[in-house]
């Protein structure tokens, strides 16, 4: 997928601002020079519209800036300056807002704003739009399967380049299927892997006898319980996983599905004691779960087909693989006293995909740290990760419990 064809408006900027400057030969002075992450956008913010240095400049002036400068803009983010304009009952637009609709740095205040100019922006729907090549089509439907306002869907067509990739879940997909396979090589067996008697002597498998190992309750996500549970999980981490990271970029996906990895493993580790974990199934749950929710919670505002009958479809394969993994967890050990995997893990990414993973679903391009409900989250889940630990490094001891031997 290449880039967007539309020019950046920072690019155009730049490459005429001498020009507008001789536009405005009675301008007698610029404004204090400004810090360098948003020195560009004085060439389309001059300081002669605001001769006292206030930081605001009047609706009708940044119209006119607008329209005179509308052929270097792309066209939604036009429109999205424009609902600002729109949205000012009092008169005057902030350069600190328009800083931070450039930059992509958008605040609560400033999507409240933007949204009571929403009037100019529903003239036309992005789904009405003709001539896209195929690379175009492709981001409008992920714009569409993943954000529920169309103010958001345009700006992430206009702004979306493919620059970084998806690369977040793909290289954990890969490394998942590549691990696998080394194991179904090494153990001669690529069904039910788990049930082969030196299955769990990896050392990437969680195992409640060797819990003081830490990089167990991250790196237990590379090993799988057979190619039947490998499979659901990298088609969901794929489908649902990398629109997602295009959407919302590897830092925020990336945390959300890691976070589901440790809270899975840590669930395990308190309420099925003397289980084993494998599997990603606490980060692909967190994301599911996450995406889920945030449909049911905007549905009027998701435009993406069919939405009930997938959803109804999502819900059947995660209570599928759900089912599969209590069934062995149950079954009759390959490797008595030691039971089969847990599938506690799953309910530990459920949790988070419905707190974390919503909050970031729903703030697309905005700070996560201006969300109290983001604050509220992380401390629930920071109480939970510390309890946990104390109850590994106590409880064990304390209750008498009776583990099974190591691998």
């Amino acid at each position: 997928m290449g880039e967007h064809p539309s020019p950046g408006p920072a690019v155009a900027a730049c490459a005429e601002a001498e020009r507008i400057e001789e536009l405005e030969p009675e301008a007698e002075e610029r404004p204090p020079a400004a810090p360098e992450d948003s020195r560009m956008w004085w060439v389309l913010f001059p300081g002669w519209y605001d001769p006292g240095n206030t930081g605001y400049i009047s609706t009708g002036k940044f119209r006119s800036l607008l329209e005179s400068h509308s052929s270097k803009l792309d066209p939604h983010k036009r429109e999205v300056l424009l609902a600002l304009a729109d949205s000012h009952a009092d008169g005057q637009i902030c350069y600190q807002d328009f800083v931070n609709l450039m930059s992509n740095k958008r605040s609560n205040s400033f999507r409240q704003a933007i949204l009571q100019g929403n009037r100019r922006l529903c003239s036309k729907a992005l789904l009405e739009e003709k001539g896209l090549n195929l690379s175009q089509r492709l981001i409008r439907h992920v714009a569409y399967e993943t954000l529920p306002r169309e103010i958001d869907r345009k700006w992430y067509y206009d702004s979306y380049t493919c620059c970084p990739p998806p690369w977040f879940m793909i290289t954990v997909t890969v490394l998942e299927v590549a691990f696998f396979l080394y194991n179904g090589v090494s153990l001669d067996q690529f069904v039910l892997q788990v049930t082969h008697p030196r299955y769990l002597k990896n050392s990437l498998v969680y195992h409640p006898q060797l819990r003081a190992q830490a990089w167990r309750y991250l790196t237990y996500i590379f090993m799988h319980a057979g190619i039947e549970h490998l499979g659901l999980n990298v088609v969901l981490q794929l489908l649902v996983g990398v629109p997602l990271e295009m959407v919302h970029g590897a830092t925020r996906i990336g945390l959300v599905y890691v976070a589901g990895v440790v809270a899975g493993s840590l669930a395990v580790s308190v309420a099925d004691m003397t289980a084993p974990v494998v599997g990603s199934s606490g980060g692909v749950y967190a994301l599911v779960s996450a995406h889920l929710a945030n449909i049911v919670m905007n549905w009027s505002g998701m435009k993406c087909q069919f939405k009930l009958l997938r959803m109804a479809v999502a819900l059947i394969c995660m209570s599928m693989e759900f089912g599969r993994a209590v069934w062995l967890r149950f079954h009759p050990s390959a490797y008595p006293p030691c039971p089969h995997p847990s599938f506690v893990a799953h309910l530990g990414g459920v949790a988070v995909g419905i707190t974390l993973g919503v909050v970031v679903l729903r703030n697309y391009e905005q700070r996560l740290q201006d969300q109290s409900l983001w604050w509220i989250f992380v401390a629930m889940y920071t109480v939970f990760v510390l309890f946990a630990v104390f109850w590994n490094i106590f409880a064990y001891t304390l209750l008498d419990l009776k583990l099974p031997p190591p691998p």
